[in-house]
């Protein structure tokens, strides 16, 4: 698929300059920056689904089997995956159901819990994420548009935006046995 021809100016710059002359200027700069990031996902998630559309996979389901893949058991409760992943459990339900039809994972009952699910990668998931993981490295993560440097940078304004939103403590010791099944 062939990326569409460039515009000739920035959208982004030119909403900035309407925000300026409507005497909101106070917000201009906001309103440009959460309107960049917004576009440089749409950009990066189009990089990434380009890659994983040769493995039957989206973003969701390749974030999933990468998560099991991580495990030391290949196993994690449902809930856990839904937190891990920042997503509502029904989000995790729905690729688990299409990822199990793939025969890429599989639902096992938890071994102490009777009400819980485990969600368990099988040998053709762990196969299918690392060919994944490899083209994704080398297509779109080893050369996001980003300088060494300016990774850094980004990498410790969004972890701290991130942070400070709510989305994780402070604490960063690692408990590795409660990260387990």
């Amino acid at each position: 698929m062939r990326a569409p021809d460039p515009l000739r100016r920035d959208p982004i710059a030119e909403a900035k300059r309407q925000w300026d002359e409507r005497g909101w200027t106070d917000a201009s700069e906001g309103m440009a920056a959460v309107t960049s990031i917004m576009r440089t996902q749409q950009i990066l998630l189009s990089r990434i689904d380009g890659v994983l559309k040769r493995f039957d996979l989206t973003f969701a389901r390749f974030e999933l089997l990468a998560l099991l893949s991580f495990a030391r058991s290949g196993t994690l409760p449902m809930v856990k995956a839904s937190a891990r992943l920042q997503v509502h459990p029904t989000s995790v339900t729905n690729a688990v159901d299409r990822l199990e039809r793939a025969g890429l994972v599989r639902r096992v009952a938890h071994p102490t819990d009777g009400r819980g699910t485990l969600v368990e990668i099988t040998p053709e998931g762990r196969v299918r994420a690392l060919a994944a993981t490899r083209e994704l490295n080398s297509v779109v993560f080893s050369q996001p548009g980003f300088s060494a440097t300016e990774l850094v940078e980004l990498n410790g304004m969004l972890g701290r935006f991130r942070r400070d939103a709510g989305d994780f403590g402070d604490d960063s010791s690692d408990d590795r046995s409660s990260h387990e099944a």
